[in-house]
């Protein structure tokens, strides 16, 4: 995971092979989310705001594990 400039996020982490976006965030949960296209991770990390991306496209997209 690399740290990522949010309020809501601590750090992102991508893993190509099995299209997989770790979050972990400021309250210390993290969550996998699964079948999540390498340009989506790209696209986060490239996001003015990370929380709202996170929030508009990530979460309503795409199942969700907590850890």
């Amino acid at each position: 995971m690399q740290p990522v400039e949010s309020s809501a996020i601590e750090a992102a982490g991508y893993d190509p092979a099995e299209q997989i976006l770790a979050l972990r965030f400021t309250g210390g949960a993290t969550y996998l989310y699964y079948e999540v296209p390498p340009e989506v991770f790209d696209d986060l990390l490239a996001a003015e705001s990370t929380g709202r991306f996170v929030n508009g496209i990530v979460k309503p997209r795409f199942r969700a594990v907590a850890l």
